[in-house]
């Protein structure tokens, strides 16, 4: 049996607060590990939970033996800043955006364009 490859833990942050989110309320780290994909170990998002803990984006609470976790910040505005975040480091923001709009679906762009709408009318 092969290994599974491993993420780099920026991005299993990110899919355990996606997971965490999608709970729609709290979650244990067994209930999380059964959300993500590749079948991480229950310790390594035990770990990142903790480090998220540590960084204030998640709240926990203990329930017997085991914590419950819930977001503890905005979902869409974290995803936004590190959207942002990796706009502004790149060489080429306008190919990056134009990059980013290509990708999206036609569900997705209609989104964008009316938000984007919106602003241009001040709204």
């Amino acid at each position: 049996m092969r290994p599974l490859p491993r993420r780099p833990l920026g991005q299993l942050e990110a899919e355990v607060l996606a997971a965490l989110a999608g709970a729609g309320g709290s979650a244990s780290t067994a209930e999380l590990v059964d959300r993500l994909d590749g079948a991480p170990a229950y310790t390594t998002v035990n770990t990142i939970l903790h480090r998220l803990h540590e960084k204030r984006l998640v709240s926990r609470a203990r329930v017997g033996r085991h914590y419950r976790y819930r977001l503890a910040v905005d979902e869409s505005e974290l995803v936004a800043d590190r959207m942002r975040d990796h706009l502004r480091h790149a060489s080429d923001p306008g190919t990056v955006l134009n990059r980013f709009a290509r990708s999206l679906s036609v569900e997705e762009a209609r989104k964008l364009r009316e938000f984007l709408d919106r602003l241009g009318a001040g709204g």
